[in-house]
């Protein structure tokens, strides 16, 4: 399992072993690869100063009307991909860089789009200086297109919310891949994991309720 490039023994690592143990191990996830990401990843140095207790079990502001996910979402949602060490995927919605930052240490490349340039120059610096390598950030990137240049994906990973999954992110899913998303009209959605069989078939199942912020076109 990779690590992250970030030293695990630092200030934070207490926290952050809190945060695997009490909110994420806690609450059923059980993916050691996953679980060791969440513990390695410093959460702290995707959050803006003031914006809230780095290591708590909610949401905060990161600007531009924009979130980084309760972690335990993070977790969730990164379990639900199935991450392997050669899968390729997308994420829409880069945001602060976290989750892309986790599933990273668990694949082969991330590409992520983010439609706001200010956070997406953000999180490309914040994730070059913290040594993450294998992540691909597309600033001002439409996200209702997906990337097709890159496609097909093993996984695809969304952390906005559209009211319902754009027809070209099922189309750049790999046969065999998953993708997971928050489905739905208001800040109040589904959160959906779209199987693809490796004959192409595809299979939808829910895993409750979330709240994302509206996933927003060019």
């Amino acid at each position: 399992m990779l690590l992250s490039p970030v030293a695990a023994a630092d200030a934070f690592s207490e926290l952050r072993e809190r945060m695997v143990r009490e909110q994420i191990e806690g609450r059923g996830i059980r993916n050691a690869a996953v679980l060791g990401a969440m513990r390695s990843t410093p959460r702290h140095e995707f959050i803006p100063k003031g914006a809230g207790p780095a290591y708590a079990d909610h949401p905060l502001p990161i600007g531009f009307d924009a979130t980084i996910s309760q972690p335990y979402v993070v977790a969730l949602m990164t379990e639900l991909l199935k991450p392997e060490k050669t899968h390729r995927i997308l994420e829409v919605g880069t945001g602060s860089g976290y989750q892309a930052a986790v599933v990273s240490q668990l694949v082969s490349w991330v590409y992520t789009i983010e439609i706001v340039p200010e956070l997406a120059r953000s999180a490309r610096e914040n994730l070059a200086r913290l040594g993450y390598a294998n992540i691909t950030v597309r600033p001002a990137g439409d996200g209702f297109a997906g990337w097709p240049e890159r496609a097909p994906f093993e996984g695809i990973l969304m952390t906005a919310a559209p009211v319902e999954i754009p027809a070209a992110l099922i189309a750049q899913l790999a046969n065999g891949g998953r993708l997971v998303a928050p489905v739905g009209p208001s800040r109040f959605q589904d959160l959906v994991l779209v199987e693809k069989s490796p004959e192409g078939k595809i299979r939808r199942s829910s895993y409750g309720g979330v709240s994302f912020v509206p996933m927003r076109r060019k």
